[in-house]
Order: structure tokens, then C-alpha cells, then sequence
């Protein structure tokens, strides 16, 4: 894969990890919640696969992306382990809500989760940056 078109792809993946926060913004002010949580973890991993590709890493398989996330850069000390068990924390709910019968999410909850996918953008949004620069 060139620089260039790598380049491309990490700018694509982060608008639309962007794009999909706001979408579960949307979501949850129609108190669509179990929506919500879907479009929480799909930002994040989009988020995650941008700062993968910054290294030249991906994955065909969301459990490999949290993998290389967290032997990349949790292990590593770049990304603190709060994060990591966050954003492997909300995968797990997603795939709760998504198969499972009779799955409900307190509101409260979901707002606090909101607020910390945000956090974990910002973050990863940080280390993208001084990634690319470092290119």
C-alpha cells in the first residue's frame, strides 16, 4: 500500500469514526439505545483500524483489530489500559445487543458510554497525528 493512498484510507476511517459518533449522538437523543451502542463501538473500531494503519496494520476480523490495538499500543504504554478494556468492553455489548433476545441497556449508562467513545476518538485522534507526523 503507497503512503499516499495509506494516508487516504486513515483520513476516510477517522470521518467516519467521527461521523458515526455523531450518529449514535442522534441515536440516543431518540432514546434508540441498543442503536446507540452499535454505533459507539463501530466509531471506535474505526478509530482503532485508522491508528492500526498508521503502522501498517489491519485486520479482516474485529477481534484481530482489538488484538493489534492492544499489542501495538496498549502494551506498548501509547494507549492506557482504561481505554483498551473500554473499547473491548463495548465490542462485547455490541455483540450482546446485536444477537442477543431481551438485551437492555440503562440510559444512564449508555450517556456515560457516549462520553467515554468520545474520549477514546480524542485520544486516538492525538496519537494519529503524531503518528503521521512521524512519517
Amino acid at each position: 500500500m503507497s503512503i499516499d493512498y495509506q494516508k487516504e484510507l486513515i483520513g476516510y476511517r477517522r470521518q467516519k469514526a467521527r461521523d458515526t459518533l455523531m450518529d449514535a449522538k442522534l441515536l440516543f437523543s431518540q432514546k434508540r439505545i441498543s442503536s446507540t451502542v452499535n454505533r459507539l463501538y463501530y466509531a471506535m473500531f474505526y478509530q482503532a483500524s485508522s491508528l492500526l494503519l498508521t503502522k501498517g496494520l489491519s485486520s479482516p476480523r474485529h477481534s484481530g483489530v482489538i488484538s493489534l490495538f492492544g499489542q501495538h499500543f496498549v502494551k506498548t504504554g501509547m494507549i492506557s489500559r482504561e481505554l483498551s478494556k473500554f473499547y473491548a468492553r463495548i465490542f462485547d455489548l455490541r455483540q450482546e445487543s446485536d444477537y442477543g433476545d431481551f438485551v437492555v441497556f440503562e440510559e444512564d449508562e449508555v450517556k456515560e458510554w457516549l462520553l467515554h467513545a468520545e474520549e477514546f476518538i480524542i485520544e486516538l485522534d492525538k496519537l494519529i497525528e503524531k503518528e503521521l507526523g512521524n512519517k
